[in-house]
C-alpha cells in the first residue's frame, strides 16, 4: 500500500478544509468533519485501499486496516497540518461539534439501561414460549403435549417457574441496571428492587383487584396511610426510584464525612428512597405506567392492520435515526403485563423489517458485478436475516437508496398481514427469520407467511429495479471492478493460498465474529474470523509468524503467519481510549514469534469495570485470499492454543480443484 497516496486520496475526497480533527485506532481513521455533505462518498467507496466508511457519534470513520492505518494517519497529519489527538480528544471535539439533543440523550439513557438486561428477558420469554408449546391445546393435536405425555408435566412446571422469574423480579434487574447508569451503587439499586417485590406486599399483578375490593392493607406512618402494594411487572416506577436512589447516594457521599460515609450513606439512601417509593413516587407512576400499557394496547387494537402496516414501512427508517433504542423499554412493559396485552406487537414488525432489508441486500449480491460490493452484500444480508441490520442498512442499502426503499415496501406489506393475523410475541429475541422462537406456537404459520411476503417483495423489487439500472448504463456501485485481473476464459484470477488453522490467542467462550458490538467487526468488513469472551488475562501467539502491528496502547496485535495469513487480534471494543491502561506487551513490531508465545496481558475484568466490552476479536484481514475462513463450530469454551479458525485454499477458477 502506498500510504501517502491513500492519505492524499482520502483527503481529496473529504476536503482538506473540511477536517477539524483526526485520530486513529487499530483499524480506522477517526475524523471530525465540518460538513459531511461535502464528502465525495462515491469516490471514497471506489478507493481500493479503503475497506469501508461509516458515521457514528459525530465521527466519520474510514476503515483502512491494521498495520497500515497508523502510516496513513501520519501522512494524513502531514497533509492537513492538524495536531495529533487521541480518540478521547476526538470524542470531545465531536461532541462540541454536535448540537445537544435532549430527546436523543434520553433515548440513549433508556438504551444503556435496558440493553444489559435483555439476555435475562430473552431467556425468560423463550422459556415462556417453550411452556406454551408444552401446554397449549390444538397446537400439534387436540390435547396438549403435557396431556399426551404426563411424564413431562413436572418439567413443564419447572419451565413455567423459570420463565416467570425475570418478569416477576423485573424491578431487581432494572434497579441494578438503572442505578448503575445514573451513577449510583448498582447493588443498592438491586436491593431497592427487592424491596419493591417483597412477598409480604400485595403482588403487583393483583394490586388493581385488591384496591377495587377495598381490602388493600395499609401502613400507618405518622398519620399517613400508605398502601402495601408491590411492583411486579412495573418499569417506569423503578426507573424513577433508581434515579432518586442514585442522586441521594451521591448527595450523601458528598456531605457525610469519610469516617461515617460507608455506614450511613447506604442506609439513608435506602430509607428515604423507600419511603418516597411507597408513599408518592410509586403510586403516581404506577398510574402512568398502566396508562402507557393501556394506550399501547388501545392503539394496536384500534389501528389494526393499518397501524402495523405504517409502523412496518417506517421501522427501518426509525432504526436509521436511532430511535429504535427506546423500543426495549416499551416491549418490556408489554411483556411484563402479557396477560393484559397478549404480548408485543413490536417484535413481529421488527422481524419483518429486518428480513426485508436482508432480502434487498441479498438481491444486490446477485445483481452486482463489483466484487467488493458482492462481498459486503453477502455477509450483510445474512446478518440482517438473522436480526442485525446495521451492516446491510448502512453498508449497502442506504448507500444505493433504492434497496432501502424496496425493503420498506416489502416490510410494510408483510406487516399489514401481521396485523390482520394478530401476530404477537411472547419474548424478545433475534428479530429475523429465527424470530419464530419468540412467537407463541399458534402464530407460527402466520409468522412464516409474513416472512415469505417480506422476503419475496423486497427481493423481487430490488432485483428488478437493480437490473433496470444496470441495463440503463448509468454508472453505479454495482458495476464491475476496474482493476480485476481475468484469465483467457474470462474468469477472475485469485491467488492460491494453502490451508491453515489459527489457534485461540486467549482462553474463554468462543463465538461468532458477528456477535460483537462493534459494527466494523460484526459486519466482517475487516475480514472473517471469530471472537472470544475472555476468562484469562494472557494473550498468546495463535501461530508462528512475525509481529506486523503493535500499538503503544498495547490493545491490538497484528501477525503475519509463516503460511501467509494476516491476523489481527483486537483486545476489547474501543479500548484504544484506555491509552494503554490495563494492557502490557512482551513483543515489538518485526519480532518473530512461535505459536504459544506470550504476546502480552490485559486485565479484562478491569476493562469491563471501566465500562468497556472486553471481547477479543480475531480477524483474518486477508480473508479474500482464501476460499474459506470459518470458525470451528464445535468449539465453545476454548483454551489458548486450541484450534479456532480454519482457513481453506482458493479453488482453481478453471478446474475447480483445490490448490494444496
Amino acid at each position: 500500500m502506498d500510504h501517502a497516496k491513500v492519505a492524499r486520496d482520502v483527503l481529496d475526497d473529504i476536503g482538506k478544509d473540511n477536517v477539524q480533527a483526526a485520530a486513529h485506532c487499530a483499524t480506522r481513521l477517526r475524523l471530525v468533519v465540518k460538513d459531511e455533505s461535502k464528502i465525495n462518498q462515491k469516490a471514497l467507496d471506489k478507493q481500493p485501499d479503503v475497506k469501508g466508511t461509516f458515521k457514528t457519534n459525530g465521527q466519520y470513520q474510514v476503515i483502512i486496516g491494521p498495520g497500515d492505518v497508523d502510516k496513513v494517519y501520519d501522512e494524513f497529519i502531514k497533509l492537513t497540518g492538524l495536531k495529533e489527538v487521541t480518540p478521547d480528544d476526538l470524542k470531545v471535539a465531536a461532541a462540541n461539534g454536535q448540537k445537544a439533543n435532549p430527546f436523543m440523550a434520553f433515548i440513549k439513557v433508556l438504551s444503556d439501561i435496558f440493553v444489559p438486561i435483555i439476555p435475562a428477558l430473552v431467556a425468560g420469554g423463550l422459556l415462556m414460549a417453550l411452556n406454551n408449546v408444552l401446554t397449549a391445546e390444538h397446537l400439534f393435536a387436540a390435547k396438549s403435549i403435557v396431556e399426551m405425555y404426563p411424564a413431562l408435566d413436572g418439567f413443564a412446571q419447572m419451565v413455567n417457574l423459570m420463565s416467570s422469574a425475570p418478569f416477576a423480579f423485573l424491578p431487581v434487574l432494572l434497579g441494578f441496571s438503572a442505578t448503575r447508569r445514573f451513577g449510583g451503587n448498582p447493588y443498592l439499586g438491586a436491593a431497592m428492587g427487592m424491596i419493591m417485590v417483597m412477598p409480604s406486599l400485595v403482588n403487583g399483578y393483583q394490586v388493581a383487584t385488591v384496591m377495587a375490593s377495598g381490602k388493600m392493607p395499609m401502613w400507618d406512618v405518622f398519620g399517613l396511610h400508605i398502601a402495601q402494594a408491590g411492583y411486579q411487572g412495573q418499569v417506569i416506577p423503578v426507573l424513577a426510584v433508581a434515579w432518586i436512589l442514585a442522586n441521594l447516594e451521591k448527595f450523601f457521599h458528598k456531605h457525610i464525612a469519610n469516617a461515617f460515609d460507608f455506614i450511613f450513606t447506604p442506609m439513608l439512601a435506602i430509607i428515604i428512597t423507600g419511603f418516597l417509593t411507597f408513599s408518592l413516587v410509586g403510586p403516581v407512576l404506577r398510574v402512568v405506567s398502566d396508562g402507557l400499557t393501556t394506550s399501547l394496547v388501545w392503539l394496536y387494537n384500534t389501528t389494526g392492520f393499518v397501524g402495523t402496516g405504517i409502523f412496518g414501512t417506517f421501522y427501518s427508517a426509525i432504526v436509521v435515526t436511532g430511535l429504535h433504542q427506546s423500543f426495549p423499554a416499551v416491549e418490556t412493559q408489554l411483556l411484563a403485563n402479557i396477560k393484559q396485552t397478549g404480548g408485543s406487537f413490536i417484535f413481529p414488525i421488527a422481524s419483518m423489517a429486518n428480513i426485508a432489508q436482508g432480502a434487498a441486500c441479498l438481491a444486490i449480491f446477485f445483481i452486482s458485478k463489483n466484487s467488493k460490493q458482492k462481498g459486503l452484500a453477502s455477509s450483510s444480508a445474512i446478518s440482517a436475516l438473522l436480526g442485525i441490520t446495521e451492516p446491510a442498512i448502512f453498508g449497502v442499502n442506504l448507500k444505493m437508496k433504492f434497496p432501502f426503499i424496496c425493503a420498506m415496501i416489502g416490510s410494510g406489506i408483510a406487516c399489514i398481514w401481521m396485523g390482520l393475523a394478530h401476530v404477537l410475541a411472547s419474548a424478545m429475541g433475534a428479530a429475523g427469520v429465527i424470530g419464530f422462537v419468540s412467537i407463541p406456537g399458534k402464530y407460527w404459520l402466520s409468522f412464516f407467511v409474513g416472512v415469505v411476503i417480506s422476503f419475496a417483495v423486497a427481493f423481487t423489487l430490488t432485483f428488478g429495479y437493480g437490473k433496470r439500472v444496470l441495463a440503463s448504463g448509468v454508472a453505479t456501485d454495482m458495476d464491475a471492478d476496474d482493476d480485476e485481473t481475468v484469465d483467457e476464459a474470462g474468469d477472475v484470477v485469485e491467488p492460491e493460498v494453502l490451508d491453515e488453522v489459527i489457534a485461540a490467542p486467549v482462553s474463554g467462550k468462543a463465538q461468532s465474529l458477528r456477535d460483537v458490538s462493534d459494527n466494523v467487526f460484526s459486519a466482517e468488513i475487516m475480514g472473517k474470523g471469530a471472537s472470544i469472551i475472555p476468562n484469562d488475562d494472557n494473550v498468546y501467539a495463535p501461530a508462528d509468524g512475525e509481529i506486523t502491528v503493535q500499538f503503544d496502547t498495547n490493545h491490538a496485535y497484528g501477525i503475519k503467519t509463516t503460511d501467509g495469513a494476516e491476523i489481527l487480534i483486537h483486545l476489547g471494543v474501543d479500548t484504544v481510549n484506555l491509552k494503554g491502561k490495563f494492557f502490557t506487551s512482551n513483543v515489538k513490531k518485526g519480532q518473530q514469534v512461535k505459536k504459544g508465545d506470550l504476546l502480552g496481558t490485559f486485565d479484562y475484568e478491569a476493562i469491563q469495570k471501566a465500562g468497556y466490552d472486553a471481547t477479543v476479536m480475531i480477524v483474518v484481514t486477508n480473508t479474500m485470499s482464501y476460499g474459506g475462513v470459518e470458525r470451528i463450530q464445535n468449539v465453545d469454551e476454548v483454551s489458548h492454543g486450541d484450534k479456532l479458525v480454519a482457513l481453506t485454499a482458493q479453488a482453481n477458477n478453471k478446474s475447480g480443484a483445490m490448490q494444496l
